[in-house]
């Protein structure tokens, strides 16, 4: 499989947890698909105090995996969203 692009995307997401509507994390995003994984590197701004857990609500919302040989974090389905 392909690694991902090294280039960053100019789309700029707010990823935002379900529950709570918290903001989690500003990601540059590639395509228009549904939000599935998120590479750590592509992450610009970090809202979270603990990786993969909502600094809100406490709930967790991602599994950290390495896809493709790179970092990432894998979305629970349902759990964040792009807001």
């Amino acid at each position: 499989m392909a690694k991902p692009n090294k280039r960053l995307p100019e789309r700029v997401v707010d990823i935002v947890c379900t529950k709570c509507k918290t903001r989690l994390f500003k990601y540059h995003k590639n395509g228009k698909g549904a939000l599935v994984k998120c590479f750590i590197e592509r992450i610009s701004n970090n809202y979270c105090t603990e990786p993969c857990v909502c600094p809100s609500c406490g709930q967790v919302f991602a599994r950290e995996n390495m896809i493709r040989g790179i970092a990432a974090y894998k979305i629970i389905g349902g759990k964040a969203k792009i807001g």
